[in-house]
Formats: C-alpha cells, sequence, structure tokens
C-alpha cells in the first residue's frame, strides 16, 4: 500500500498514540506528537484519506480514529519501532527456566509469558515420537468406576476415570494390573495396540475394557496438547468492553483447544515470529485479538511453539521481543534437560 511519508507517520502516531491510551485519536493529539508542522486541516484530510483506505475507523461516538486490524498489520509490518529493550526485557534474556522436567519448563515458559505481558500465555508441548511404559495401575472408586494410573519410563503420569460394565473387585483389579505389566512394562504404546489386536485379543472382556483405556490414555501422551496460562488477565481489559459473551466464547475457545491448536501449529513452519491480528487467525473468537507466536527448538529442531493472546491493541514493539526471548530460554531449557 503505497502511503505518502506523512501519512505514515500519522498513521503511526495513530496507532502508538491509541496503543498507550486506549482512546480514540483526533487531530489535536496528533498535532501534537506526530512532529509534524502541518494545520490541524491537513491531519483531517489525512485521517479521512486513510480512513477511506480501511487503515482507521471512526467510532460513533467520538470525532477520533482507531486503528482496524488493516491498519495494525501496516504498522507491525512496516512502521513498527524497534528500540533497545527496555531494562526488565534485559533481566528476561539473563533469566532460565527450569530444567528438571521438560513439563516443568513448558508450565514456567506459559506463566512468563503471561506475567510479563498480562494477556494469556500459550505453548503448544512437543509431539512425543514413542512413548515406553513403565507401569499401570487400577484403583477401584466405586461400584463400575475405575482409576486408571498409566506411569511411562520418563516418570510422566496420567489417570483416567474408566466406567466398567460390571463391577470389579481390587483382587480383580490388582490381577488385571499384574497381568497387564507383566505384558505391557517397557514396550511402547504401538506394541501396546498390537498386543491387544492379538495374543491379548483372547483375554476376558472386563480385561479388554482396562487395555482399551489404557491404550486411548497412553496414546494422548503422543499427541500435541497445549499449556495455557493467565487466561484470566483477560476477563480485566477494557478492550472487549465488559462484554460477556465475547469472554465466553475466549474461554470455550481455550476450553476446546482444537482451533487454537491448528493455529499454534502453524508457526512451526516459521522460522521466526509469527503475528496474526484481527480475522488473520481464521478463528471467528479472535476477531477481536492478536496473536503472536514464536517456534521453540530442542536442539536445532523446531518441537513446539509458543505465544501470547490479547486484544489487537497490544504494544507490538514490547510483546514482540517477550515472545521471541522466552522461546529462546525454552529452547535452551529443553535441550539442558534433554
Amino acid at each position: 500500500m503505497m502511503l505518502n511519508d506523512r501519512s505514515h507517520i500519522l498513521l503511526k502516531t495513530l496507532v502508538e498514540r491509541y496503543i498507550a491510551d486506549g482512546h480514540p485519536v483526533g487531530s489535536k493529539v496528533l498535532s501534537q506528537y506526530s512532529g509534524l508542522d502541518v494545520s490541524s486541516a491537513t491531519i483531517r484530510n489525512v485521517m479521512a484519506d486513510l480512513e477511506q483506505l480501511g487503515l482507521i475507523a471512526s467510532p460513533h461516538t467520538s470525532a477520533g480514529r482507531i486503528p482496524t486490524a488493516q491498519g495494525y498489520r501496516l504498522f507491525v509490518d512496516s512502521l513498527l519501532s524497534a528500540p533497545e529493550l527496555p531494562e526488565s526485557l534485559g533481566e528476561l534474556q539473563r533469566a532460565e527456566l527450569p530444567t528438571d522436567n521438560p513439563q516443568h519448563s513448558i508450565a514456567a515458559a506459559s506463566q512468563l509469558l503471561s506475567q510479563l505481558t498480562q494477556f494469556a500465555g500459550v505453548v503448544i508441548t512437543p509431539k512425543r515420537r514413542e512413548i515406553v511404559l513403565k507401569q499401570i495401575e487400577f484403583l477401584p472408586l466405586s461400584e463400575k468406576r475405575v482409576l486408571l494410573i498409566l506411569v511411562t519410563a520418563d516418570g510422566e503420569v496420567q489417570n483416567r476415570i474408566v466406567q466398567t460394565e460390571q463391577h470389579l473387585s481390587s483382587t480383580e483389579l490388582i490381577e488385571a494390573a499384574n497381568f497387564l505389566n507383566k505384558h505391557c512394562a517397557g514396550k511402547t504404546i504401538s506394541n501396546l495396540m498390537s498386543l491387544l489386536q492379538g495374543d491379548l485379543g483372547r483375554v476376558k472382556r472386563d480385561l479388554l475394557e482396562l487395555m482399551n483405556a489404557a491404550v486411548h490414555i497412553g496414546s494422548d501422551f503422543s499427541h500435541d496438547s497445549m499449556v495455557i496460562a493467565g487466561e484470566h488477565q483477560l476477563l480485566g481489559l477494557n478492550d472487549f468492553g465488559g462484554d460477556m459473551a465475547r469472554m465466553r466464547q475466549l474461554f470455550e475457545l481455550f476450553e476446546q483447544k482444537t482451533a487454537l491448536l491448528q493455529l499454534m501449529q502453524l508457526g512451526q513452519q516459521a522460522t521466526g515470529i509469527q503475528i496474526y491480528i484481527g480475522n488473520e487467525s481464521g478463528i471467528a473468537t479472535l476477531d477481536e485479538c492478536s496473536v503472536v507466536t514464536a517456534p521453540y527448538r530442542l536442539g536445532n529442531e523446531i518441537v513446539g511453539t509458543l505465544g501470547v493472546i490479547g486484544p489487537t491493541r497490544m504494544a507490538y514493539d514490547r510483546v514482540i521481543p517477550i515472545v521471541n526471548i522466552t522461546a529462546q530460554l525454552l529452547s535452551s531449557a529443553l535441550t539442558q534437560s534433554n
């Protein structure tokens, strides 16, 4: 989009003032902060041109203007300032995430993103290649309800409540666990599936039911999952105008995760920062939000994506380096713990 220098300066000033103050920006403010020696009439004419181009819009309740998603996109791509990192971000560069366990590193990265931006921090966990089982246990909860506990060779634990067709005694559950541990300990989920279809296919129905549940929960380890921190931060933002219907949609998106997971996975195909503004995400619920993502690595291999979800009116010059540096920190922590 071809704009002259004056239009660029005024658009940049308008976006920066709106991000800083959250109020529609009028010609008087633009004259004060733009550094241009032009009349208010000239500024108004430029604003009219920018509005016609779809870069800014005029709220009904104000004579000022606000950026549109298209205006933010031009700002981010062409006009964004890149000042030296604030001292707080310099400290972030020197920070360290825990290296004792990958899940701890990922959770800490998500919390750090939310804490520093006051938005929602999101991390897509690395997809596992092969999960080796260590132990399976069953605990009776009540009639026809059993707690399945699955432990992997690297010490991670998942559990699930299984509804059985008939009541199983503690003795039967112990026998089932002993049987499965004998055949499955040290084997992968793929091996477990093969056993289920082969020799173990002849065991009694109740054991097959528990076996199927173990395969299902074990396969969850191999799928991408998501860690989200600080969703509640979005509740306090004025940008959504107390629109509780919008907030419910956002929290449903965080809960269901599928659409957000697909969006975040796109970041794994890129080498650096990706920014989705408004409807660029392809998710209707995020039409008033921006998503800033960056891939992180294990060694030299990209294994996941992290990012921040907040309103389109975010301080991109601050959020972008926070996301970028946190991705570097997580890459370092995972490489050290591997």
